[in-house]
């Protein structure tokens, strides 16, 4: 018998907001963190939490800098992150199939 796909989940990506942080990083070389505070409708605090998650696990780089006279906060996808995210993917298509079928 073959594993059940939720299995598969990762408590570090399947997090609500956290897929939210690396499904929209994934889509761009870098997204700012103003731009997913306002998206995922997340105060500054707890979206700061929920990348500093995903960045000790390795599945996000978080670079700070300015522009023009601002500071910015810009957030990009890593190698292992899109690996992560396409696992997580794969395992919801196979949970959508798994319940299709009734």
């Amino acid at each position: 018998m073959s594993e059940h796909p939720t299995a598969a989940l990762d408590d570090v990506v399947h997090q609500r907001h956290r897929l939210g942080i690396l499904t929209i990083a994934a889509e761009v070389k870098r997204v700012e963190f103003a731009y997913l505070k306002s998206t995922l409708n997340l105060t500054a605090g707890n979206l700061s939490r929920h990348i500093a998650v995903l960045e000790e696990a390795q599945l996000l780089v978080v670079e700070k800098g300015y522009d023009g006279k601002r500071p910015k906060t810009w957030v990009s996808v890593t190698a292992a992150g899109r690996e992560a995210l396409a696992v997580e993917m794969s395992a919801l298509r196979a949970l959508v199939e798994r319940h299709g079928k009734s």
